[in-house]
């Protein structure tokens, strides 16, 4: 249950809250007007014009050629070299769930404060998990597994790729798997992505489509990494891990590099309007993407029950009360109007 006081969204059972819950919001807040404008996600609220699909996307299964072909558009987007060591997925978080039957890992590190279900994937797994705060923690003598949010998630942070190379030959050389989750990484320019100069073995880099293609209900997702752990991520998925739709709009989008080029020029200019309501409202902004942005606020807790009572849902953080992460409204000056607004009237 959310609560006004301590601006905590939670899930039932305790499961990790990720944003996006307007159920919960319309219990905690009644009287709030509808339609909800919500700015808890990092997801682009422009999306990919889908457009018209082919029939047979909905009603064949997806043929081996037609993934191949996702792959290596995705592979030419991303700068991937061997198409091969591309593998579509449904989405990074499947991805996530696979890794600890991948990689076997006992000990593993996380560089943090960062996204949640990390952690939650490798302890379910039965592994031992730490969070680091500093880089050269990660390759310690004792672990088999290091993550690096990149950039991170809700910071922004981003680790030069020079750096985690020096991380990923540190465990390699030992047997042990880096793991880059560049989930975010399409709005950052320039890219700092570790693909295209990706090792061998011993590195797995995560790209999500959904966020910065504003279709995450798409489910579609990307793991990159030597020609061992690809066929073994690829076999262990099966034959139809990724759907018709998500193969056809997810290639199409892909290939489509002047919506891309122009989302970013867009996003980042929406992302300096943004940074200038939050600061003039007294809110500190820590950083992030420009998909999303941190902030800081010793009322943190009145500015998301203010928010929440003008229909406008935001993103707390239980283990960090002052942190409020704001998602990027999209076109409609409407939306931008009553975020205005409701900033203005202070918490």
């Amino acid at each position: 249950m959310l609560s006004a006081a301590a601006p905590e969204l939670s899930s039932p059972g305790g499961k990790i809250y990720h944003g996006g819950d307007l159920v919960s919001a319309r219990i905690l807040f009644p009287a709030a007007p509808e339609p909800w404008l919500d700015l808890s996600t990092g997801i682009n609220p422009e999306a990919y014009p889908v457009g018209s699909l082919a029939s047979s996307a909905w009603s064949r299964l997806p043929a081996p050629a037609d993934r191949e072909v996702l792959e290596r558009t995705a592979a030419a987007a991303y700068g991937v070299t061997l198409p091969a060591t591309i593998v579509a997925a449904p989405g990074t978080q499947a991805l996530l769930q696979l890794l600890p039957r991948l990689i076997l890992a006992r000990r593993v590190a996380i560089l943090g404060f960062t996204y949640q279900e990390h952690a939650a994937c490798w302890r379910a797994a039965g592994a031992s998990v730490r969070v680091v705060t500093d880089i050269e923690d990660l390759c310690a003598g004792d672990v088999d597994a290091a993550v690096v949010v990149n950039p991170n998630n809700p910071d922004g942070r981003i680790v030069a790729a020079a750096d985690l190379l020096g991380v990923a030959r540190s465990l390699s050389a030992r047997g042990g798997t880096l793991i880059v989750d560049e989930a975010f990484m399409d709005v950052v320019r320039p890219s700092a992505s570790l693909v295209p100069s990706l090792p061998g073995s011993g590195v797995i880099v995560l790209r999500s489509f959904g966020k910065t293609y504003g279709l995450a209900g798409l489910r579609l997702g990307f793991a990159v990494a030597g020609s061992d752990l690809a066929g073994h991520l690829r076999a262990m998925m099966g034959p139809w891990a990724v759907s018709g739709p998500a193969i056809s709009v997810g290639a199409r989008a892909l290939a489509d590099q002047d919506w891309l080029h122009g989302t970013i020029a867009r996003l980042e200019a929406a992302t300096a309007r943004l940074d200038e309501l939050v600061t003039a409202a007294g809110l500190e902004v820590l950083g992030g993407t420009s998909l999303f942005r941190l902030t800081s606020s010793p009322r943190a807790a009145g500015w998301f029950a203010r928010l929440g009572r003008a229909g406008i849902l935001v993103r707390p953080f239980p283990a960090q009360p002052g942190w409020l992460r704001f998602g990027i409204p999209g076109s409609d000056e409407a939306a931008w109007a009553r975020l205005s607004h409701a900033l203005a009237a202070g918490a």
